[in-house]
């Protein structure tokens, strides 16, 4: 009787983390399923994901169990005492073969479409920079006189649950995005660094930061709210320690952040752009 209730307090407890999964933009204890789509591409990736797949492996999975289940009975040494000594069957081979072909090209097409989708949009009203440090994040903000400014991870020690932080995810600056906007989302390293991946599940955003490559992809955020990502390319001893921390506001809201940004940032810009001038004329 307590392993019967064991277990279906077990059960339960993974509906339940289903359910706040679903409702939640950030990870949760035994979480199953993806976080809150907030994005269409992030739509399209849960839709292909729990539609298309999942059907798919299902069948694949409920076939290969039947077959193994039916071979055991079939064919054990009480059932079958003198096995076949068949070695080759053409049609079985040709059908091993063929049906994983036309399995693979019935993912391949919607994944092509959705790739193509994800890829990038003509129609961009912004455009945002993230560049990956060891261990932090700069962001630059070129379409707003080159706003710009470093992200770090707040420590535990300094961390204000009253003002809703989070452990490991949130960050002394806060990204501020419009919604309701194609966002062009430009994701690179130094030329000195190492490789980063700047991911916000949900978003469905996962891009590396390459040293000195530039990379793109682009977002339209549907609903405001706090959203949170991490870097998820091992890059060092801090890894772990450079989180992404985006908040989405209406675009009236974000108008007025942008007033309050240049003036909170405008000295740490003007350092960075005294030091890039005293570097290339070093270099001169």
């Amino acid at each position: 009787m307590k392993k019967i209730n064991l277990w279906a307090l077990t059960a339960l407890s993974f509906i339940f983390s289903f359910g706040s999964a679903l409702a939640d933009t950030l990870p949760t204890p035994a979480q199953l399923g993806f976080q809150t789509a907030v994005t269409p591409q992030m739509e399209r990736i849960a839709s292909f994901h729990n539609g298309l797949l999942m059907y798919i492996i299902t069948a694949i999975v409920i076939f290969v169990t039947a077959l193994m289940i039916w071979v055991v009975i079939r064919y054990n040494a009480k059932a079958n005492p003198t096995p076949s000594k068949t070695t080759h069957h053409v049609m079985l081979e040709i059908l091993w073969t063929t049906i994983p072909v036309v399995i693979l090209i019935i993912i391949a097409i919607p994944s092509f479409k959705m790739l193509y989708y994800l890829d990038r949009t003509e129609n961009i009203e912004m455009t945002i920079k993230a560049t990956g440090h060891q261990w932090y994040w700069n962001y630059e903000y070129p379409d707003y006189d080159g706003l710009a400014f470093d992200s770090y991870m707040i420590e535990d020690d300094e961390i204000d649950e009253s003002k809703g932080q989070k452990r490991l995810l949130s960050t002394d600056n806060v990204v501020v995005l419009p919604i309701d906007t194609n966002i062009a989302i430009q994701i690179t390293a130094p030329t000195t660094g190492v490789l980063h991946a700047f991911t916000i599940p949900a978003f469905g955003i996962k891009k590396d930061a390459v040293p000195g490559r530039l990379n793109e992809t682009w977002v339209r955020i549907e609903k405001p709210g706090t959203y949170y990502g991490q870097c998820s390319e091992i890059c060092g001893i801090k890894h772990a320690y450079m989180p992404i921390e985006i908040k989405a506001v209406t675009k009236e809201e974000f108008e007025a952040w942008l007033i309050e940004a240049k003036d909170k940032y405008a000295f740490n810009n003007r350092n960075y752009e005294a030091i890039t001038m005293a570097q290339i004329e070093g270099v001169q």
